[in-house]
């Protein structure tokens, strides 16, 4: 996680926030520092889950939740001086999905050569789905990445993706995969939480070539 810092400025009345935003999954332990360098008559953390009743001369208090379980919270430093100033935390509460499947639509059975079949990407339980992208593989090679236009839900939803291809008799033997991949920015964990589904294995049908040798 990349920590940052900042600051807000109402009046003469700093806060800091360490780190400034939180990627946390569901369930998880959390925390965030406040501090500031000046005098005020009081600050705490006003939360649904965490919350910090307020306290005089402290410069630094923080908020910690051992089990994150609320998917809108916004936790607010505090400060009281000659009037009250407060800065938000910016939470992401995530959830990787519970299973990514691949299936053909509409189709079962061998392929033929030529045609044009769809593929589905089905994604089970994922939040936020707006930060959602699924990639699709044909063997090791990337084919497309899509980003989820969904933007109506922070709690877990099921999402699907579809892609078409066009089948030769080289893909025969070939195997397609998805991959839900949820990108939480410099403040989610390192690797980004990815899975994967089962591959699923083409068989293509093509004609050989016909040659009146083979007769004679």
């Amino acid at each position: 996680m990349i920590e940052m810092e900042q600051y807000v400025l109402a009046g003469d009345c700093p806060i800091k926030l360490q780190p400034v935003k939180l990627a946390v999954e569901f369930g998880a332990s959390a925390s965030a520092n406040c501090s500031t360098t000046i005098n005020h008559h009081g600050m705490g953390w006003e939360a649904s889950e965490g919350a910090v009743d307020m306290v005089d001369d402290v410069q630094f208090i923080t908020w910690r939740v051992e089990s994150l379980t609320h998917w809108d919270i916004e936790p607010i430093c505090y400060i009281n001086t000659n009037k009250q100033c407060e800065l938000t935390l910016q939470v992401t509460v995530y959830k990787p999905p519970d299973r990514v499947s691949i299936s053909t639509v509409g189709h079962t059975g061998p392929m033929i050569e030529g045609s044009q079949y769809e593929l589905q990407c089905d994604v089970q339980n994922v939040a936020p789905v707006h930060l959602l992208t699924v990639n699709w593989y044909k063997g090791q090679s990337l084919v497309k990445s899509v980003e989820s236009d969904h933007h109506s839900s922070i709690t877990p939803v099921n999402y699907s993706n579809t892609l078409w291809i066009s089948t030769s008799k080289d893909d025969d033997g070939v195997q397609y995969r998805c991959e839900a991949e949820l990108k939480l920015g410099p403040e989610g964990p390192q690797s980004p939480p990815v899975v994967t589904s089962d591959p699923l294995n083409i068989t293509v049908h093509f004609y050989l070539p016909f040659s009146f040798s083979s007769i004679q």
